[in-house]
């Protein structure tokens, strides 16, 4: 099994119509005991400026933002690659647009 944290962003390929692009692990991690699924947010290139896209530069990543109205929970077995992890200011700021898209308070 493929161990995602939290905060890493991976290369993921969703089958079908999607194709592969990052996704940011936004799960906890998973134990043994746990099925082996993981929940992301994709990262896109195409900005909007919707208000719950969190837009700001990665090193390691194209000039985009991950888009909160993107959930998709997958089995881990569709992670590629890692590609990198984003530091806790970068992972809070997309935290934010998640909690605003689910109505949930930010935790601040």
């Amino acid at each position: 099994m493929k161990m995602a944290l939290r905060g890493e962003v991976w290369l993921v390929d969703l089958g079908l119509a999607a194709k592969i692009r990052p996704y940011l692990v936004f799960s906890v991690r998973i134990a043994d005991t746990d099925r082996s699924l993981v929940t992301l947010i994709p990262h896109t290139t195409s900005i909007r400026g919707y208000r719950f896209e969190a837009v700001f530069p990665v090193k390691f990543l194209s000039s985009g933002g991950f888009d909160a109205q993107g959930i998709v929970t997958i089995p881990t077995a569709r992670l590629i690659r890692h590609l990198g992890t984003l530091s806790p200011k970068e992972l809070h700021i997309v935290e934010t647009s998640v909690c605003a898209w689910l109505g949930l308070s930010a935790g601040d």
